[in-house]
């Protein structure tokens, strides 16, 4: 089976995530800042390194389903990595995942001070949770 990676773009901060290789579920993987280094090269690493075949990334929408300036940047994270990388790329609408993944650390516990680290992840979870589960309705990957 195809291993799948989520992936979080922030800012600051780009949350990772992969499937199982049933395509069932997403397990958080890394942290990935986004000022430092060469995240996308890190990242063409990480598709490498996990056999990744397929790239889903988190593209946000405003709630009246617009497109604004993280959207593009999205779009613009996607077509870079697909110069260091021949993985394919697919978009997933990502609207409130952040807030969700807060809320989800925020009833483990964590409080979001604490918890910036793995945030970007939880959020990288829910993406690519959300697509899994969006497959399984449809009858496959």
């Amino acid at each position: 089976m195809t291993r799948i990676l989520g992936i979080d773009v922030g800012e600051a901060r780009i949350g990772l995530a992969v499937s199982d290789e049933l395509g069932m579920l997403a397990h958080p993987l890394e942290t990935v800042n986004a000022r430092e280094g060469n995240p996308l090269k890190h990242v063409a690493e990480v598709v490498a390194r996990e056999k990744v075949e397929l790239v889903v990334i988190g593209l946000p929408r405003n709630m009246s389903g617009t497109y604004g300036p993280a959207a593009e940047k999205a779009r613009e994270f996607a077509t870079k990595l697909q110069k260091y990388s021949p993985c394919t790329v697919k978009f997933w609408d990502e609207r409130l995942t952040t807030v969700a993944a807060q809320k989800q650390l925020h009833e483990t516990g964590k409080n979001t001070k604490n918890s910036r680290s793995i945030i970007d992840q939880v959020a990288a979870v829910l993406i690519l949770q959300g697509y899994l589960d969006s497959q399984a309705m449809l009858g496959g990957i």
